[in-house]
């Protein structure tokens, strides 16, 4: 199957008359595309002038005009890069911006100062996917030629980082809201690019797709064979780009010119270092001119600036490998995706690191809308060339909080997804009918070093001991990344669920940081687990000592009272501690104490249960 469908000038690809009409759409930092596939394969939708790529710039002006594109580029108060802003807080924005951000009120997240109002970055993104979603629209009344058969579009996939987190792919799906479109799914980036690039070059084996774009960047290892896709391990930061090479630019104006940079002067500053930037992909050195002020950038110092940047996308590779248990011999092919994999210094490093030339062929830019079409065209019913199966893996441990604040993974990171799991817990206390959960994402194994998702309760829990009552706590992932949570207690049948829709998304660095905290802290951490674990279980004996003393103490002599009443405060001692073996060992000596007296309390219960009763009336 030829992957770039040719056709007559003039003409479009043509499509069977009974498919269906899907859209493959790269929603971009600094670029958006729009695809589509036909029999021929899949085929990039351009605008009437032959644009394919629509930069992700939104402007709002006093008379409510809306520009996206080229058209907004042209004003000064445009918004750009709002893909950084999806599903974060307003204080996770480190980095300037040529427009202002406002706190919301009500819910912490960024909006952002217009002419016509505040605008979410939800909303901005909303209006990109509007002006992509016109393009196919036009693309197909082109096509069919009669307005009154029309079809409309079924549905769309969208690409998103592989390591978006819930809360930046929910604020993704809630931006194709309001642009009206059918999400059929979100697919991560790289494994649309490694569609599009199995199915054109015919890959198989152990692939790295290497996705640098404008502010994202995701690395992930996938495994190729006979139309199944697996994704075995990704890594990545959804905070690096080649924006980030232009601020190093924009960086050194400002220290070389000494001028005093406004706000309303970022957007030309911006536009200055990245023209720079794409020179210096075809130059040894540029003349860069900002105001009244000029300089020469050689790129001998342009690669000091962005080598650091590099290196991190490096070794974010190096911790992919370590996941899949992989070597670098391991690998049959490096897959370059991304407009900031053209540069000569990231192509240099990234070869020199895996040892074998890089597949760069088909064009970077739109390698995932084209993926993204052809995946989009099989979830509509289309039968497509070639039989496929994608298996995607989420990025990050999902757990819940247990006693002691400790917490209990459920999906491990790169579990293959859609997954359902699911795990049974237990109340704490005698009586207990309320349970809080509290759902976390994360690699460490305490609360206070993971991320909180949400929280909710499972009420109408009956009565019981506690130990009791069985509670089932399920996770299930969908394709789409998106997370949802059940508790039942099974005796009762009462339910409780939530739909993980966290406020913000990570920090710049916290997803990067999880790992290898995760990895630095391991042996720090089973200690803290085992000292937590022993604390829970000693309350538990304590509580339940004290019970029983408080019903039946009569059972016991007065030197057994005293034995039971010191090994209470021996272990009530040992929690001050903080020394998992002492504890233990209280725990212990405590329990063997006891074990006469929860004989005698059993015997006790037996005959009370039995008393004034026919041994007839037993049986039944």
């Amino acid at each position: 199957m030829a992957l770039l469908n040719i056709s007559e000038p003039g003409q479009s690809p043509r499509r069977k008359q009974d498919s269906k009409h899907a859209l493959g759409i790269d929603l971009g930092t600094t670029n958006s595309l729009v695809a589509s596939a036909s029999e021929g394969g899949p085929f990039i939708i351009s605008d009437s002038k032959e644009s394919a790529l629509l930069p992700s710039v939104v402007a709002y002006s006093n008379d409510e005009n809306i520009l996206v594109g080229q058209a907004a580029l042209k004003s000064n108060e445009h918004i750009s890069s709002v893909k950084r802003l999806m599903g974060r807080g307003a204080g996770d924005i480190k980095h300037e911006l040529s427009y202002t951000l406002v706190e919301s009120e009500s819910s912490g997240m960024p909006l952002i100062e217009t002419p016509v109002g505040l605008k979410s970055p939800v909303e901005v993104s909303a209006e990109i996917l509007k002006v992509l979603a016109a393009r196919g629209a036009k693309h197909f009344e082109k096509e069919v030629g009669n307005e009154e058969e029309q079809k409309e579009i079924e549905g769309v996939v969208i690409t998103v980082p592989a390591y978006f987190d819930e809360a930046q792919r929910q604020a993704t799906k809630d931006a194709a809201r309001i642009a009206d479109l059918n999400v059929l799914r979100l697919l991560s980036e790289p494994t649309a690019a490694a569609v599009a690039y199995g199915l054109d070059k015919k890959l198989e084996g152990n692939v790295i797709i290497f996705d640098l774009g404008g502010g994202t960047f995701d690395v992930s290892l996938m495994h190729l064979e006979k139309g199944v896709f697996e994704v075995l391990a990704t890594g990545g930061d959804t905070a690096l780009g080649g924006d980030d090479f232009d601020r190093t630019i924009m960086q050194w104006i400002k220290t070389e010119s000494k001028i005093e940079i406004k706000q309303n002067h970022l957007a030309e500053l911006s536009t200055c270092a990245r023209n720079a930037k794409h020179d210096l992909s075809e130059t040894d050195a540029v003349e860069v001119n900002f105001a009244d002020w000029s300089g020469e950038l050689d790129i001998g110092k342009y690669y000091q600036f962005i080598d650091p940047l590099i290196d991190r996308t490096i070794k974010a590779c190096r911790r992919v490998l370590r996941d899949a248990s992989m070597s670098i011999e391991d690998i049959t092919d490096v897959v370059m995706v991304g407009g900031s994999t053209r540069s000569p210094r990231v192509q240099e490093k990234v070869q020199d690191f895996f040892k074998q030339p890089l597949l760069n062929e088909l064009d970077p830019d739109q390698v995932v809308a084209l993926g993204a079409a052809i995946q989009a065209d099989i979830l509509v019913g289309n039968k497509y060339d070639s039989d496929l199966l994608l298996l995607d893996v989420n990025p990050l441990s999902l757990g819940i909080e247990t006693m002691g604040s400790l917490v209990e993974k459920i999906i491990p990171r790169n579990t293959t997804i859609p997954v359902s799991r699911a795990q049974e817990f237990t109340t704490f206390k005698d009586g207990q009918t309320v349970m809080s959960l509290h759902v976390l994402q994360g690699e460490r194994e305490l609360v206070e070093d993971c991320r909180s998702l949400a929280k909710f309760e499972l009420r109408g829990i009956p009565p019981m001991v506690a130990g009791a009552a069985v509670i089932r706590v399920s996770f299930q992932v969908d394709a789409d990344g998106l997370l949802s949570v059940e508790a039942e207690e099974q005796s009762s049948g009462v339910k409780s669920s939530i739909v993980v829709k966290p406020s913000f998304g990570l920090e710049e660095k916290e997803i990067e940081s999880v790992i290898r905290a995760s990895h630095s802290e391991a042996e720090h951490d089973r200690d803290l687990r085992r000292l937590k674990e022993n604390e829970v279980e000693a309350l538990r004996i304590i509580e339940a000592t004290d019970s029983a003393l408080a019903q039946d103490a009569e059972l016991l002599d007065a030197d057994e009272l005293k034995a039971i009443q010191e090994g209470l405060i021996s272990l009530q001692e040992s929690l001050k501690s903080a020394d998992a073996d002492l504890i233990q060992q209280q725990s212990e000596a405590l329990n063997e104490l006891s074990v006469t007296f929860a004989a005698r309390r059993m015997d006790s219960q037996i005959k009370s249960a039995f008393k004034g009763k026919k041994l007839e009336e037993v049986d039944r």
